[in-house]
């Protein structure tokens, strides 16, 4: 089981940087050089709020799954 969940580990960490990646090419670059206020503003927020909740949040899970910090051996 520990195996497994060092696989998983890994693949939060690569879900973490396709998200930051399609996040900032896809979402947010775009919006923030269109020009319009309304994308601008929705820009600065996937940027700037919703992207490092997001990647961080998995990259953590996923290192702390990685190192072993979810392991049944720990108490």
């Amino acid at each position: 089981m520990d195996s497994i969940k060092k696989i998983l580990g890994i693949v939060w960490i690569l879900l973490a940087l396709v998200v930051l990646y399609f996040g900032l090419t896809v979402m947010g670059i775009p919006k923030l050089t269109s020009g319009k206020q309304e994308d601008l503003v929705f820009g600065i927020i996937i940027v700037f709020i919703l992207l490092p909740i997001v990647c961080g949040g998995l990259g953590i899970f996923g290192y702390y799954a990685l190192t072993g910090e979810y392991s049944d051996e720990k108490i």
